[in-house]
């Protein structure tokens, strides 16, 4: 076994999924999911989404880098903020509020549960 990972699309095979109808706040939201690595609590690959909104509530610590597109995130109670190519952040555990995809958003994610 390597103990190095590449973060490479092409080779693995994504998966698609849309919010749960009881999240959607607008739009018709396609997600595709490139997942990488899943081991031992930690997550990380690649994410799309297509246009549209939906309701987050967050238990776990998540890093991003967008790639592509541009988002809102909502922060319920809080400020609002707008994602765009080159954009890097942590969700931390109990952020809730609305992801907006207002372009077609691609990031790359560690998630630690």
């Amino acid at each position: 076994m390597t103990h190095f990972q590449p973060i490479d699309r092409a080779a693995v095979t994504p998966t698609t999924d849309r919010p749960a109808p009881e999240k959607l706040v607008s739009g018709d939201p396609v997600f595709t999911t490139w997942d990488i690595e899943e081991r031992d609590g930690l997550y990380a690959g690649i994410w799309q989404s297509t246009p549209g909104a939906w309701r987050v509530s967050y238990d776990e610590w998540e890093y991003c880098r967008i790639l592509e597109g541009v988002s809102v995130l909502h922060e319920e109670g809080g400020d609002s903020r707008r994602l765009e190519a080159g954009d890097s952040f942590v969700i931390r555990p109990g952020f809730k509020g609305v992801w907006e995809v207002v372009e077609t958003t691609v990031k790359d994610y560690v998630i630690r549960v």
